[in-house]
């Protein structure tokens, strides 16, 4: 059995309050929160949306980066937008404002988890992003993506990338070597392991990360260098 495609006015008058905007024409709204799962091309669904939507992010994502960061490289303000425009982000949103109780999905896609799960939350945000371009104007989608995407824009780690990208590229550029990670520890219970691994560039002095998974470990581990050779600067409030 198909869930309903459109969301009830009480749906509607919550979800637009989430928002912060209310809707001329609420079907751009129930096809914004509608998966293609829910009854295949005779549903209007959000795939058209999402590519519109991604256009829309992307544009005044950079206009915020080119606005706030004045003295910043093209290269880093490259960096802060692939970040802030990525799924992890726009699925952060979603959380965030609770998006997922007004997705309309089939039952195939509730049985979804992980990464999956992730990519149609963050394709949700695209898609309500291109409803209120469509609805009202840049400016209505300008004002929401600005409201919730501010604050992430202006973090003191926005403009850094993945910490084990970073160290490999740049240990490719000065030493020719790749890094190599090594799992010295693993203690504690199942549910609340701790992982202790060690990172090594020869040439120069191993990091030691722990965190709670084997990936987490290596990400300290490798930030951890990153800043201590100069090529990261630690946050301000880490001294």
């Amino acid at each position: 059995m198909m869930r309903s495609t459109t969301l009830s006015a009480d749906q509607r008058a919550r979800l637009e309050k989430v928002i912060g905007y209310e809707f001329a024409d609420k079907q751009w709204l129930d096809r914004a929160m509608t998966h293609a799962s829910t009854g295949g091309a005779k549903v209007a669904n959000y795939e058209r949306l999402e590519f519109l939507g991604d256009r829309v992010l992307g544009l005044c994502v950079a206009e915020l980066l080119f606005a706030t960061f004045r003295d910043a490289a093209e290269g880093e303000l490259s960096v802060r937008l692939n970040q802030l425009v990525s799924a992890e982000s726009c699925a952060g949103i979603a959380d965030e404002l609770g998006l997922h109780q007004f997705i309309r999905t089939g039952a195939d896609v509730k049985k979804l988890t992980g990464k999956r799960m992730l990519n149609v939350r963050a394709d949700v945000v695209e898609s309500l992003i291109a409803a209120l371009y469509l609805d009202g104007g840049l400016d209505a989608a300008r004002s929401f993506i600005l409201r919730n995407w501010k604050g992430r824009a202006t973090h003191a780690d926005a403009a850094r990338r993945d910490a084990k990208t970073e160290l490999q590229e740049w240990s490719h550029a000065r030493f020719g070597l790749t890094p190599v990670y090594r799992i010295d520890d693993r203690s504690g219970p199942d549910h609340e392991p701790r992982f202790t691994v060690t990172v090594e560039v020869k040439g120069v002095l191993p990091e030691t990360g722990v965190e709670r998974s084997k990936r987490a470990a290596e990400q300290v581990a490798a930030t951890k260098m990153l800043e201590r050779e100069g090529v990261w600067q630690k946050p301000a409030d880490e001294g």
